[in-house]
């Protein structure tokens, strides 16, 4: 590179002029001879590295060391000089791409093109959509809500007050800086989808039948069987005269759906602060068929009970109906089921994988198993 900047001692506009067009005529030479990627890499920095190009010198030398009476016009002559520089440099960046791509290159465009190998749904994908299209055979909606979430929807709304004990259960991940809030505008990463039942309860009237698919985190430590990140399925029905009849029907039917018609159900009672009465559903084994055993071996997944536990479920405790009352959802007038089930560990189940751990990892060596 031969262009050398120097401090200029005559800032007349004419000197200012012939300064520039020395400037730009050796730049324009250096172009031209750029004729290679590093050959162009090397011209491009020695005219616009920041540190000390050629550009960063004239600002330094003309416009900083002009006089004060002569500033204006320098910077007026500077800044023009830096378009034209610009130009250049980009110009030869075309004409060198071009020219080494399609002069060092030959293509036979009769050849066949390479294909793209396809990927897969991830295992946790696959069964959650599995899942969502057995309800939405049942005329269910899918709904979505945010996974960063205030305190109001993921506890208060759902029936969880203010120092509630089941909100320990919860191992919450709470967003930091939040202090300074109320305590139902703190945000915080939703630790079920159950949110966006309330959401959805607020904009749109009764009846609703709705299944909620998401990403849900607690702090759990990880291992085999826990995860801080893990997925979950939702499902909200509410209209007049719905029972817990038509909870175990829709549920019967989506389990028969999914593990097969031989399938059998059982519900057992439990408690949820957001349904009331609440229960736990299991399902007779589909791996060892109910029998507790694998051959002579014991069956592990369900413990040899001959059931495994598969959701959680319940009618919608009216004290959560009062926080939506005035969207139509009035206690005494509507009623219904809500249930919620996770689908990592469905997928374990359903895969025989031992642990969750290897859906999070991205080895392609287990995931390219189920492509």
């Amino acid at each position: 590179m031969s262009y050398t900047v120097t401090k200029l001692t005559d800032y007349s506009p004419s000197a200012l002029q012939a300064a520039a067009d020395e400037c730009v005529r050796v730049c324009q030479v250096e172009a031209a001879a750029a004729s290679t990627d590093a050959d162009l890499k090397a011209f491009r920095d020695y005219w616009l590295a920041r540190k000390n190009g050629v550009l960063t010198q004239i600002n330094e030398l003309w416009l900083k060391g002009a006089p004060k009476e002569a500033k204006r016009e320098a910077g007026i002559r500077v800044n023009e000089l830096k378009a034209q520089i610009q130009e250049i440099v980009d110009g030869a960046g075309a004409v060198s791409t071009t020219s080494v791509s399609f002069a060092s290159e030959s293509v036979d465009i009769t050849l066949p093109g390479i294909r793209r190998a396809l990927g897969a749904e991830h295992p946790i994908i696959r069964t959650s959509n599995e899942i969502v299209a057995v309800f939405q055979k049942l005329g269910y909606s899918v709904a979505d809500g945010p996974v960063v979430e205030t305190d109001y929807y993921n506890f208060e709304a759902l029936n969880f007050p203010p120092n509630h004990p089941a909100r320990d259960t919860q191992d919450t991940l709470f967003i930091a800086g939040q202090q300074s809030k109320a305590q139902r505008e703190r945000l915080l990463l939703r630790t079920h989808t159950s949110p966006v039942q309330i959401r959805t309860m607020e904009k749109m009237k009764p009846p609703l039948r709705i299944v909620i698919p998401g990403q849900v985190h607690r702090n759990d430590p990880p291992d085999a069987s826990h995860s801080p990140m893990f997925h979950q399925i939702e499902g909200l029905a509410v209209d007049t005269d719905i029972t817990f009849g038509d909870l175990k029907g829709t549920l019967d039917h989506a389990m028969k759906a999914l593990f097969g018609s031989n399938v059998k159900t059982h519900f057992r009672p439990s408690f949820f602060p957001f349904t009331e009465p609440s229960a736990e559903l299991y399902v007779t084994c589909f791996i060892c068929g109910g029998s507790g055993k694998r051959g002579s071996d014991p069956c592990r997944p369900c413990k040899q009970t001959g059931w495994i536990e598969v959701l959680g479920c319940g009618m919608v405790d009216p004290n959560v109906f009062e926080f939506v009352k005035d969207n139509g959802y009035d206690p005494t007038r509507v009623s219904g089921f809500a249930f919620g089930m996770g689908v990592d560990r469905l997928a374990l189940l359903k895969y025989g994988v031992d642990d969750i751990q290897l859906f999070f990892q991205g080895d392609v060596r287990f995931l390219q198993q189920f492509g």
